[in-house]
């Protein structure tokens, strides 16, 4: 992705949306810096290209929608929520709100984080 791609990205969000937009990929990029990061529906999404490409190598993406940001997980069913943060009711997906820049340094955001980069494929078979 390039830098005109992101700030093209960010200059289309209302101003509290960019800044819980940016507070959020900084959390990312922190905390999975080898994650590809790359936009995908609208949104910067997070993968390992080591182990597969968007879905199979996801680790998360930030989704921007008029009213709100979340930070969402398509392998989220297989994460230990112990703090009971994700919501969602598809088969595998789930996400969580993050509602400002101070809610995206929450200890659990990067703990979800670290869990889905770790997530293994090959185990799912």
């Amino acid at each position: 992705m390039s830098e005109d791609d992101l700030r093209a990205l960010l200059a289309g969000l209302s101003p509290d949306n960019r800044q819980v937009a940016v507070a959020l990929r900084r959390v990312v990029r922190r905390t999975v810096p080898q994650a590809e990061e790359s936009l995908l529906w609208g949104g910067l999404s997070y993968h390992r290209p080591q182990v597969g490409g968007r879905v199979k190598g996801a680790v998360c993406q930030i989704v921007v929608r008029r009213s709100h940001v979340r930070l969402d997980f398509i392998h989220g069913i297989r994460l230990a929520d112990p703090q009971r943060v994700l919501q969602g009711r598809l088969v595998s997906k789930r996400f969580v709100p993050i509602e400002t820049a101070a809610d995206a340094e929450r200890p659990e955001i990067a703990a979800l984080i670290r869990a889905a980069a770790a997530l293994d494929p090959q185990e799912w078979v």
